[in-house]
């Protein structure tokens, strides 16, 4: 009985775990799409649309390897 509490535990974290390393890499990702895109927009105020669309899909892109990190941590279990 208490080895089947402590794998139900030791479950847990794991999935806890899976995701949070799952978000590291996207959300250093998206931090460095802003700081291109402000950068981008500094240097060449004109262009500063099309930098922010371009920043936009970047950042969806970014967020979808997110959303596979949360979908492989039920996937896991």
């Amino acid at each position: 009985m208490i080895l089947a509490e402590i794998t139900g535990n030791i479950s847990s974290v794991g999935k806890g775990l899976v995701y949070g390393l799952a978000a590291i890499g996207p959300g250093i990702g998206i931090g460095l799409i802003a700081a291109s895109a402000i950068d981008a927009s500094a240097r060449q105020p004109e262009l500063a649309g099309q930098s922010r669309t371009t920043m936009f899909l970047g950042i969806a892109f970014t967020e979808a390897l997110a959303l596979f990190g949360f979908v492989l941590s039920f996937i896991i279990s």
